[in-house]
């Protein structure tokens, strides 16, 4: 279990961090720019959560929760002797999510057009948060492409961002109030 007893540590001043390994690296590294984005969706997701409540809230809590599995599985190279066992993203996490998007999606009508983000607060956060979770599978596909990471962490993320389209649409009582997009409609 993690115990902070001092928030600073002067560590990073110079431009550096530690990997969960111990080994330091520019705070620009790839992998560190991945956690960083997953710690920055994990932050919206917390916004969105100040408008929802029941299932879909208990659902986003416990989003929350693997989005630190994430962080850690993504400080955690592959290539290295961790200090401590990985903690890696599993593949029952990825299909915990692929039901909860099928279980919700079902009530939606199929869509006719794009949608704009917006509508309610609940899912204009929720909408903004996917936006981040793709910037974040594109900084892991990019980490990937340089040296290995966990495949499932890959596909949790692909999916985090389907499931929090569907939530917005959802928040937007079940589609009904989604901002449809018009294609031309302010051109000339």
């Amino acid at each position: 279990m993690v115990q902070l007893t001092r928030i600073y540590t002067r560590g990073g001043d110079k431009g550096k961090t530690s990997l969960s390994t111990g080994k330091r690296v520019v705070k620009h590294d790839l992998r560190v720019a991945a956690y960083g984005e997953i710690d920055e969706a994990n932050a919206i997701i917390g916004l969105a959560r100040q408008h929802t409540e029941g299932e879909i809230d208990s659902l986003l809590a416990r989003v929350q929760n693997d989005l630190f599995d994430l962080g850690a599985d993504l400080s955690t190279p592959h290539s290295e002797a961790p200090r401590f066992p990985p903690l890696r993203i599993q593949a029952a996490q990825v299909t915990a999510m692929e039901e909860a998007i099928d279980r919700f999606n079902a009530e939606l009508q199929p869509l006719k057009s794009f949608i704009l983000p917006g509508g309610s607060a609940a899912a204009a956060w929720l909408h903004l948060g996917r936006t981040v979770v793709r910037r974040a599978e594109r900084a892991m596909t990019a980490l990937a492409a340089e040296e290995e990471i966990n495949p499932e962490a890959i596909r949790y993320t692909n999916r985090l961002s389907d499931l929090l389209f569907v939530l917005a649409r959802v928040m937007n009582d079940n589609g009904q109030a989604d901002v449809l997009w018009i294609p031309a409609k302010n051109q000339q």
